[in-house]
C-alpha cells in the first residue's frame, strides 16, 4: 500500500461519497508525523462543510456507580477492577437534577447520564423514567442515557419518557473485541444498537483507542460505525487506570491520536465527533488541533477521572475561533 499524501484528494473524496475506503483510512492512521499538520487540514475541510466552525459541549454524570457485573478490561468499575472508585446506586432525583444545573451552567446542550451495569434494573428504569421529563421541563437539556445493553421493551419506554439519544459503545472493533470482554459479546452491543434504532432513538456509539488493537481494528470501528448510522460518535483514548488488566497499556502519541481523530472525521464526514476520555493526557498540548476533526467535548469530568477544567476548555474554543453551539450561557 503505497502512503497517501495528497489528504486534500481523501477529503475530496470524503465529501463526495460520505465515506473513505478501508485502504484510505488505514493510509491515514499510518500517515508519517510529519503530515499530521496537512492531514488535519483535510479533515477541517470537511468538518467546516458539516459543521462550520461551531463546537457541541457535552456534560457527564456517573449516575451510578462500581457494583458492575462485566468484566471489561478497560474499566475501573468492572467486576474485576481493583480501583478504588466509588460504589453507589442509581442516584436520587435531586442528584441528578443539580448535575442538570452544573450543565446548563457550563454550556452543555445534552447531559448524558451513566450506570454500570449490564444492563437497567426496572428500578433503574422507573427512576429514568421519573427523572427525564423534569430535566427536560426545567433545563432543556437534551438527554442522552448510557444504561448497558438494552432489549427492545426498555428502548421503547426511554423514547416515551423523553430520552433523545442513548449511548452504547462498540468500544473497538468485532475481531478484538474477544480480547477486552468474555461476559457479553460484540453482538450483544449491535443488538442494543438495533434495539434503540428501532425505538426510533437516536445513536451515540463510538469507542476506545489504546487497549492493545491493531490500526485494522480502529479502522474497523470506525467503517462499523459509518455502517449503523450512528448519529454521535465519542472518540477515547484509553486511560490506563492502576486495578484494571489494562492497567499497564500506554501506547499512544499525541500524532497517533491527531490521525486517529482525521481517520474518523473522514470515514463519518457528518457525523458528530466528539473527543472524549483520555484527551487531556494523550492529546495533551495539541488538544486544540483535534477540534479541527472533531466537533464535540466533554465539558468537566469523566466518569471516574478528572477532566480538563472547564474554563480551560472554554478558553481553548475561544482562542480557535470557534463558538460553542446550543447555548447562550457563555
Amino acid at each position: 500500500m503505497q502512503t497517501v499524501t495528497n489528504w486534500d484528494a481523501l477529503a475530496d473524496q470524503s465529501l463526495r461519497t460520505g465515506t473513505i475506503s478501508r485502504d484510505d483510512a488505514l493510509q491515514v492512521l499510518r500517515a508519517p508525523d510529519d503530515q499530521v499538520l496537512s492531514l488535519m487540514a483535510a479533515a477541517y475541510r470537511v468538518r467546516r462543510e458539516h459543521f462550520g466552525n461551531t463546537v457541541q459541549l457535552y456534560f457527564l454524570m456517573n449516575a451510578k456507580s462500581g457494583l458492575c457485573p462485566e468484566d471489561c478490561g478497560y474499566c475501573s468499575q468492572s467486576k474485576i477492577a481493583t480501583a478504588p472508585v466509588p460504589k453507589y446506586t442509581i442516584l436520587q432525583r435531586e442528584k441528578l437534577l443539580d448535575a442538570a444545573r452544573i450543565a446548563k451552567e457550563r454550556g452543555a446542550k445534552t447531559y448524558c447520564f451513566v450506570i454500570s451495569a449490564r444492563g437497567p434494573s426496572e428500578r433503574e428504569m422507573k427512576a429514568v423514567e421519573q427523572i427525564v421529563p423534569e430535566i427536560k421541563a426545567q433545563y432543556g437539556l437534551d438527554i442522552c442515557a448510557c444504561l448497558g445493553i438494552l432489549n427492545a421493551g426498555q428502548a421503547v419506554r426511554l423514547k416515551a419518557c423523553g430520552v433523545d439519544r442513548v449511548n452504547h459503545n462498540l468500544n473497538t472493533s468485532e475481531a478484538h473485541y474477544a480480547d477486552i470482554c468474555s461476559t457479553h459479546g460484540y453482538a450483544d452491543r449491535v443488538a442494543t444498537l438495533e434495539n434503540v434504532r428501532r425505538a426510533g432513538l437516536e445513536l451515540c456509539s463510538g469507542g476506545i483507542i489504546g487497549m492493545g488493537e491493531a490500526d485494522e481494528d480502529v479502522v474497523d470501528m470506525a467503517l462499523a460505525l459509518h455502517d449503523l448510522e450512528v448519529e454521535s460518535i465519542p472518540l477515547n483514548f484509553l486511560n490506563s487506570i492502576e486495578g484494571t488488566p489494562l492497567q499497564t497499556a500506554d501506547n499512544l502519541s499525541p500524532q497517533y491520536c491527531l490521525k486517529a481523530l482525521a481517520m474518523f472525521r473522514l470515514v463519518n464526514p457528518t457525523r458528530e465527533l466528539r473527543i472524549a476520555g483520555g484527551r487531556e493526557i494523550h492529546l495533551r498540548s495539541l488538544q486544540p488541533l483535534g477540534l479541527y476533526a472533531a466537533n464535540s467535548l466533554f465539558v468537566g469530568d469523566y466518569l471516574t477521572t478528572k477532566g480538563q477544567a472547564p474554563e480551560e476548555d472554554y478558553r481553548m474554543i475561544e482562542d480557535l475561533g470557534f463558538e460553542v453551539t446550543g447555548t447562550t450561557n457563555l
